[in-house]
């Protein structure tokens, strides 16, 4: 296949141009480092010179857009600006990089003749909606900015499909961690925001009471699931949302009991370390549990990751590279 990869400089991105690369496929990159980093590419793009390209581009400029899918068969469409508290922040830009540049996407595809188009959606569509698991039928009010602009994709990439005849997949997203997630942003995830924490000696801040809940969801696993959305032949899986998770609940409290529990293996004083907490982060649903019946039934999907087992891996490349 020859597939672009949108924000492939990212800690997703990056994991899915390697997974393609190593498949046999060839790929092409587009992305403008706003959070993406290049040492994420410099190996594949030394490993591949000949299946490997970079663009280095805007999804905000639809002329990037376009230069990007030019030839490409498929589209990983991974760029966005992430984190709740950053588009409380900042709204316009967020609007600007998730809607627009998300909409410039969807026409350069369209234009370019793509096969299909398999996109980051995400869990925070889910809102205020209290029901668990979280199926993909049933949603509330978006609680953010970012919210609202991951649920105004699902309803562009729709409307593209029944006006255009294009074919989409989106994939809800469930706190994805793993391998190349970066620890030292101004919103970086708690995961690896709580490794370099524990790393340095140093106690975690738990928002809260530590008794919110996520569905955390190993790199492999969504690797896994944006290969299905890309080569499913079924054309009821096509046109479709899914839950991109492992259908289990961890909470914050229960997080660092496990990091400790795993990073201990390589520095035991880790063991005592103690938290601390401070207060809940405005946007922030309560908890989050995925169903992933429908991706198991239209995709096949099995992931094969636990967020334990997940958290030795991530674990391990953490204390390997930081």
């Amino acid at each position: 296949m020859k597939v672009l990869v949108t924000g492939g400089a990212g800690f997703i991105g990056s994991n899915l141009c390697e997974h393609l690369l190593k498949e046999g496929h060839t790929v092409r990159c587009l992305d403008n480092f706003s959070t993406g980093k290049i040492e994420n590419l410099l190996p594949l793009l030394e490993a591949y010179p000949d299946r490997f390209k970079l663009v280095v581009g805007d999804i905000r400029n639809l002329e990037d857009c376009r230069k990007a899918v030019e030839g490409m068969e498929y589209v990983l469409h991974e760029a966005a600006l992430g984190s709740v508290p950053r588009s409380i922040k900042d709204p316009v830009t967020t609007n600007e990089v998730n809607i627009s540049g998300f909409l410039y996407m969807l026409v350069a595809a369209r234009d370019a003749g793509v096969r299909r188009f398999v996109f980051a959606a995400s869990s925070s569509t889910y809102g205020d909606s209290t029901s668990l698991p979280k199926v993909e039928e049933v949603i509330g009010r978006p609680l953010s900015p970012y919210a609202v602009t991951k649920y105004v994709n699902e309803l562009y990439a729709d409307v593209f499909a029944r006006t255009y005849g294009m074919e989409y997949i989106g994939l809800r997203y469930f706190n994805v961690f793993g391998r190349r997630q970066d620890p030292f942003g101004a919103y970086a995830a708690v995961i690896p925001l709580f490794v370099k924490k524990l790393m340095a000696h140093e106690s975690p801040t738990i928002n809260g009471d530590g008794e919110y809940s996520r569905d955390f969801t190993y790199i492999d696993n969504v690797i896994q699931m944006n290969m299905r959305a890309l080569t499913t032949t079924c054309p009821e899986a096509v046109n479709q949302i899914y839950n991109t998770a492992f259908g289990e609940r961890t909470t914050l409290n229960q997080l660092v009991d496990f990091l400790k529990e795993a990073l201990a293996a390589y520095d035991p004083a880790i063991a005592l370390i103690e938290p601390v907490y401070g207060p809940n982060r405005a946007g922030d649903i309560p908890h989050s549990l995925a169903c992933v019946d429908k991706a198991r039934r239209l995709l096949g999907y099995a992931p094969e990751f636990s967020m334990k087992d997940g958290l030795k891996e991530a674990v391990k490349w953490y204390w390997e590279h930081i």
